[in-house]
């Protein structure tokens, strides 16, 4: 397995599931989004809200591993959160476009400017409360996507318990067949 490649089915999965969960979403009211659910981040609104907010500090940070980074600067242009639990888009209708934007620019840095000697290395990087810390590269983007998927799947129980269904959640789908 190659891990760059890797990585980039791991984009695939995450734009094709926060698609699939966008079609489910469009569907419901501002208010019924924003209801709280008691759910960890109270509502579906504040759980979409804590992924993105948690994609935007890492690929941040990611976006300082290297001069070569340019697709990851336009994460910059977006709101930067304070913390965690940060509501940067109370409407779903903003936060798609901001969603979209981000699943793009992470595919289009993974397809175009990240090698795999990249994430054999270390980054610096500080987190929300200052404390330095230093890690593998590699395995902080492995965070990222599981992070991701961590909430996504409170995300899909909220769903279910308003009896709606985002279909297909398995990461199987983006794994190609091979012949033998």
């Amino acid at each position: 397995m190659n891990l760059l490649s890797h990585f980039i089915l791991m984009a695939d999965y995450n734009h094709r599931m926060n698609t699939q969960f966008s079609d489910v979403i469009d569907k419901l009211s501002d208010e019924r989004t924003n209801e709280d659910l008691g759910a960890y981040f109270t509502s579906i609104m504040g759980t979409l809200n804590h992924i993105l907010v948690g994609d935007i500090i890492w690929l941040s940070r990611f976006s300082t591993h290297s001069s070569h980074y340019l697709e990851l600067k336009g994460v910059l242009e977006l709101p930067k959160p304070k913390g965690l639990n940060d509501i940067l888009f109370p409407e779903f209708s903003s936060f798609k476009i901001a969603r979209e934007k981000v699943d793009l620019l992470l595919s289009k840095w993974l397809q175009n400017e990240a090698s795999a000697n990249d994430f054999t290395k270390n980054l610096a990087y500080s987190n929300t409360k200052g404390i330095i810390s230093t890690r593998n590269f590699g395995e902080l983007l492995c965070h990222l996507f599981n992070h991701q998927t961590h909430h996504r799947g409170q995300l899909s129980t909220l769903l279910n318990q308003q009896g709606l269904d985002v279909g297909v959640t398995d990461f199987l789908l983006e794994i190609p067949e091979v012949s033998t």
